[in-house]
C-alpha cells in the first residue's frame, strides 16, 4: 500500500499487475496506441472502453466506480476501501466465494484497488469466458448481499491491514503524516485505508449506504482490453450492463472542499525506535493533469524525470555522487488525480549528514534549475525516457486498461491519454524552469523527516 491506493491482495488471486496503479504513474495517461480505443456509453450512463490486443486469447475486464477515499463522509474514513473488501461477500445470485473460485478454476485471476479518487474491480481471463465475468460483475453492482457475520470479522481484516501496512511501517505513517500536513482542508489529508479509530467504527449500514448510493452504471466505466473488438463487446455490454438502472442521485461532477492558498511551509518529524535509516521527503501541493493549466502537468512530469530519476538526474549527481551526501535521492509527480496533487523530493542521509545539508542541497538544484536554461541534451534525454517507458508499457494489456480507467475516473479523457507523448515531447527548458519556480516554492510544501528515537505515546487501540 502506498498514500495513494489501496492494492487487495486475496488469497484467491495473487496478481501483482495492477501493482503500478499504486505508485506515480505520468498524468495516469500515456499510451501511443496506433489508434485510440473504442467507445460508447450505454443509455443508463455506463461508459465503455474497449482496447483491442489480439497478441493471446485473453482479455481483461475492469470496472471503474467513480468513487474513493475523498468522497467519503467525514468521520468515516476508510469506507471505500472497506466496501472494497465487502464487494467480495456475495449477492443474492452468487453466494460469497463462487465468483473468486469461478475465476480461479477457469486458470484466470482478479483483485481490486481504491485510490483517492477512484476503486476499481478485474479480472483477466481467457476470452471464451469474457461474458461470465461480465455477468458476475454488473451482479454485484446492485445485488451485493452484506450481514453482520460477514461484515464485522471483514472489518477486524481492515484494521489488521493496518496495522500491518501503517501502524507498523514507520515510512508508511510518515507518507501518512506529510499528506495530513500539506492537506489542511481537502480529504486528500486523509488516509485512503482510513484513521484506525474510524475504521473500528464502520458497520454494515455505513457499507450499504455507501454501496447504494455511489455504485451505478452512471457513475462507473468499463474498459475491456485483450482478443476482443468493439462490436462483439457492445452487444454484451448492452445485454448485461444495460439493464441496470441509473442512479439519478448521483452528480455529474464531484465537487470537493479545495486547500486554500498555502501561507507557508510545514514540517513533521516522525521518531520511531524501528527507524534504521532516517529520511526525508518534501511534497509540494501542484496542480494534477486535470486542475493544471495547459502544459502544467507534462512540465512537472519532465522536472521530476530531470531531477530525480536515474543516475543522471540533477539530485543524483549532486548529492550523491558530486557531494557524497545521500544514500539515495529521487523525485516524483503524481499526476493522476481529480484535484490538485503533489510533487515529491526524497532523500536518505549517509551516516553523520544531517538533514538540514540535505535540504540545502536539494534548494540549491532546484534554484539552478529555475535560473538557467535546462541543457538540450538532458531535456531531450528525460523526454525519450518518459515516453520510451510508455512504449514498453504496452505490452501488458491490463496496463493499458489501467491508463485509461485512472484518466477516465481523475477528469481526464480518451484523447488526454492518446496525446500525451506529444505534449511531453512540446515541453521546452522554458517550460521546466517556469514549473520549477511557480510550483517548487518551499512555502507550498509539507516536509516529513523520519528519525530514530521514542515512539510518541498513542491511545491503546481497541478493535
Amino acid at each position: 500500500m502506498t498514500a495513494s491506493a489501496v492494492l487487495r491482495r486475496r488469497p484467491l488471486a495473487a496478481l501483482a499487475v495492477l501493482a503500478a496503479v499504486v505508485v506515480g504513474t505520468p498524468a495516469a495517461a500515456q499510451t501511443v496506441t496506433a489508434a485510440p480505443p473504442a467507445t460508447f456509453t450505454l443509455q443508463n450512463g455506463l461508459r465503455v472502453v474497449v482496447i483491442p490486443d489480439h497478441r493471446t486469447p485473453v482479455v481483461t475486464q475492469m470496472i471503474w466506480y467513480k468513487v474513493g477515499s475523498a468522497d467519503e463522509t467525514p468521520g468515516k474514513s476508510g469506507l471505500a476501501h472497506f466496501l472494497e473488501h465487502l464487494m467480495f461477500k456475495g449477492t443474492e445470485k452468487h453466494p460469497a466465494g463462487e465468483f473468486s473460485q469461478t475465476v480461479l478454476k477457469i486458470g484466470g485471476n482478479e483483485n481490486a484497488f481504491t485510490s483517492y479518487d477512484f476503486t476499481g474491480y478485474f479480472q483477466r481471463v481467457p476470452r471464451s469466458h469474457l461474458e461470465q465475468m461480465m455477468t458476475f460483475e454488473a451482479d454485484r453492482m446492485t445485488g451485493l448481499v452484506l450481514k453482520d457475520e460477514n461484515v464485522l470479522p471483514e472489518r477486524d481484516v481492515v484494521l489488521e491491514e493496518y496495522n500491518m501496512r501503517v501502524a507498523n511501517d514507520p515510512d508508511a505513517r510518515l507518507t501518512e503524516q506529510i499528506m495530513a500536513a500539506l492537506y489542511l482542508n481537502h480529504p486528500y489529508g486523509r488516509p485512503v485505508i482510513g484513521w484506525h479509530q474510524e475504521i473500528a467504527k464502520l458497520d454494515r449500514e455505513d457499507a450499504l449506504a455507501f454501496y447504494r448510493r455511489f455504485y451505478a452504471p452512471n457513475n462507473a466505466t468499463l474498459v475491456i482490453a485483450g482478443d476482443i473488438e468493439a462490436d462483439e463487446v457492445r452487444p454484451l455490454a448492452e445485454r448485461i450492463y444495460g439493464t441496470i438502472p441509473a442512479q439519478p442521485a448521483i452528480p455529474p461532477q464531484r465537487i470537493r472542499p479545495q486547500e486554500p492558498t498555502p501561507a507557508g511551509p510545514r514540517t513533521v518529524t516522525l521518531a520511531d525506535p524501528r527507524v534504521e535509516q532516517p529520511a526525508v521527503r518534501r511534497y509540494y501541493l501542484v496542480p494534477s493533469a486535470h486542475t493544471g493549466a495547459k502544459g502544467d502537468s507534462a512540465a512537472l512530469e519532465v522536472l521530476a524525470q530531470l531531477l530525480g530519476h536515474g543516475s543522471n538526474s540533477y539530485l543524483y549527481r549532486a548529492l550523491v555522487i558530486d557531494n557524497p551526501l545521500a544514500i539515495t535521492v529521487g523525485a516524483n509527480y503524481q499526476g493522476n488525480a481529480l484535484d490538485d496533487s503533489y510533487f515529491i523530493v526524497a532523500g536518505t542521509p549517509k551516516p553523520g549528514v544531517d538533514f538540514a545539508a540535505i535540504e540545502k542541497k536539494i534548494d540549491e538544484v532546484i534554484a539552478d534549475v529555475v535560473a538557467n536554461p535546462v541543457r538540450s541534451e538532458d531535456l531531450e534525454r528525460v523526454k525519450t525516457q518518459l515516453i520510451a517507458a510508455a512504449v514498453y508499457a504496452q505490452d501488458n494489456q491490463a496496463t493499458l486498461a489501467r491508463w485509461y480507467g485512472q484518466a477516465l475516473t481523475t477528469g481526464l479523457s480518451v484523447q488526454d491519454v492518446q496525446s500525451w507523448p506529444d505534449r511531453i515531447r512540446a515541453v521546452t527548458s522554458d517550460d521546466v524552469r517556469a514549473a520549477a519556480k511557480q510550483w517548487l516554492d518551499r512555502n507550498r510544501s509539507a516536509t516529513g523527516y523520519l528519525v530514530t528515537g521514542p515512539a510518541a505515546k498513542q491511545e491503546e487501540k481497541r478493535s
